[in-house]
């Protein structure tokens, strides 16, 4: 069965969840927090919120993005902290991002094509998805790095769906688990390695 085997079942629900949404801002707003508390980390300035607009697709109503600043005159650099809610600068919510992706795999077309229709994704889009798990995400040292975590090691050709697997992301906690481990990459600087 489809929904057993691929966890079709668990992503929907975790994709309709409003107290995910909420959880994952809380979460957000702790790693702001955070951040803010080390200060600046090229002068050691006080940093302070300076969040930014961001409206992502086929999900959750999050209006910004969680940002600080340097107060410190002569720097006033940008820090924007790791993220569970968004997966970068990817138009569409993180966890969108990676519980479709995940789905994706051992559907039938015509599912996928009413799970495209309900979230309002193009095939293309589906497809640049896929490509950056199975090529970019796989190349980028990040991944070099966590990859040495599983045991036994994750089935790259079915990433993220190995990745839900092995977190159990069936239930919520494990959901968050998995976002956190994909944090470092959704910081500005650790973004670039993995533009398509």
């Amino acid at each position: 069965m489809v929904s057993k085997q691929y966890g079709e079942s668990w992503c929907q629900n975790h994709l309709a969840d409003q107290e995910v949404f909420q959880l994952l801002e809380k979460v957000d707003g702790d790693l702001t927090e955070e951040a803010r508390a080390q200060g600046c980390l090229l002068c050691g300035g006080k940093l302070y919120r300076s969040d930014y607009e961001r409206k992502p697709r086929g999900g959750p109503l999050w209006e910004v993005r969680f940002s600080l600043c340097c107060g410190k005159e002569g720097c006033r650099r940008r820090h924007t902290p790791p993220s569970v809610r968004f997966l970068g600068r990817r138009v569409y919510a993180g966890l969108v991002v990676v519980l479709v992706s995940a789905m994706n795999h051992g559907l039938k077309p015509e599912r996928v094509q009413r799970l495209r229709e309900a979230l309002k994704i193009d095939l293309r889009t589906l497809e640049r998805w896929r490509q950056w798990w199975l090529v970019t995400f796989v190349e980028s040292s990040f991944w070099r790095e966590a990859r040495a975590r599983f045991m036994p090691p994750l089935c790259q050709k079915t990433l993220p769906l190995s990745l839900c697997l092995s977190f159990e992301v069936e239930r919520r906690d494990r959901l968050l688990d998995l976002l956190q481990f994909l944090a470092p990459i959704t910081t500005p600087t650790a973004w670039k390695e993995l533009v398509m």
